[in-house]
C-alpha cells in the first residue's frame, strides 16, 4: 500500500511540473503567416491584443503588463508577442535569448485622448502640438529617448506656474520608452511630451498611474482629463474618446525565442 502512495505521489508530482513548465516546445514563427493557430501573448487592452484576436485559429493569453507576456514567452508559455516596436526592443535588449521579427506587424498614430465633450480642451492640445513640433521640441522629446541620440537631449523640466490649474494625466507605466518607473518617478516620451505641453499651456502635469485598459474608463468618469500611453487612435476608440493630432508613430512587432 505505502509503495502504491508512494507511486501516485511521484506521478502527482511529475504532473505538476509538468504543468508549470508551459509547453515542451514553441511553435515556431518565422513572420506573421506563422501566428496562425499559435499561441499568443499580448497585453490587455491594447492593440496588440486587438490584432492577436483576429489571427486565424489562434489562442491568446492576456497579460497586464507587456513584461509578463515577455516571461511567459520565456517560459513557453506563449510562442509570440505581439506588441510595439520600442518597448520591444527594451525587452529584447535585456533578454538575450528573445529577438524581434524583421517583418513589421502594423504601423499606427499615437494621440492624447481626452472626454468626448472636451472639445475645448482638444482644441488647446492641437494648438500646442503644432507649436512643439515646429520648434523640434517634439523632435528632441523622440531623439532623447530612442536612436542614436539617446539620452544626449535634457527633458522637458516642470513648468514654475501653473494659472490653469492642474491637468490629470492617465498613464500605464509599463511601456518603456514611452512610460516607466525610474526612482519611484514615472519618465519617458509621454510625460516629456505632456510636461511640454502642460507649460505652454500654463498648467500643473498631474500623472496617475493605471491599467492600460483603465484608462479609457477614466477619462470618461472624469478621473483623468487626458490618457498618454502610446495610445494607438482606432475607430472603435474614437467612440469612447476625443484624440488628439498625432504625436508619434508606432509600429506593432512580433518577438520570439531565438
Amino acid at each position: 500500500m505505502k509503495k502504491a502512495l508512494s507511486l501516485f505521489a511521484a506521478l502527482a508530482i511529475s504532473v505538476t511540473m509538468l504543468g508549470a513548465c508551459g509547453k515542451d516546445e514553441a511553435k515556431k514563427i518565422e513572420n506573421a503567416d506563422d501566428l496562425e493557430g499559435a499561441t499568443i501573448g499580448v497585453q490587455l487592452g491594447t492593440t496588440g491584443d486587438n490584432y492577436a484576436e483576429d489571427v486565424k485559429e489562434a489562442k491568446v493569453e492576456k497579460y497586464n503588463k507587456g513584461a509578463d507576456a515577455i516571461q511567459a514567452l520565456k517560459q513557453n508559455k506563449v510562442d509570440a508577442v505581439i506588441i510595439d516596436n520600442e518597448p520591444a526592443k527594451v525587452f529584447v535588449e535585456k533578454n538575450s535569448d528573445l529577438k524581434i521579427l524583421e517583418e513589421e506587424f502594423a504601423v499606427e498614430d499615437y494621440a492624447i485622448a481626452m472626454n468626448l465633450e472636451n472639445t475645448a480642451l482638444q482644441s488647446e492640445i492641437n494648438g500646442a502640438l503644432v507649436e512643439l513640433k515646429a520648434d523640434g521640441t517634439i523632435n528632441n522629446i523622440l531623439n532623447n529617448w530612442i536612436g542614436d541620440d539617446a539620452p544626449k537631449t535634457p527633458c522637458v523640466a516642470a513648468a514654475g506656474d501653473a494659472p490653469k490649474g492642474k491637468l490629470i494625466m492617465a498613464t500605464n507605466a509599463e511601456f518603456p520608452p514611452y512610460e516607466s518607473m525610474s526612482d519611484g518617478k514615472i519618465v519617458g516620451i509621454d510625460v516629456d511630451i505632456m510636461q511640454a505641453i502642460c507649460n505652454k499651456l500654463g498648467y500643473e502635469l498631474e500623472i496617475e498611474n493605471t491599467e492600460f485598459d483603465s484608462i479609457i474608463p477614466e477619462i470618461q468618469s472624469g478621473k483623468a482629463d487626458v490618457g498618454v500611453a502610446g495610445m494607438t487612435v482606432t475607430e472603435d476608440r474614437k467612440k469612447n474618446v476625443l484624440f488628439s493630432d498625432s504625436y508619434a508613430t508606432g509600429v506593432q512587432v512580433i518577438i520570439v525565442k531565438k
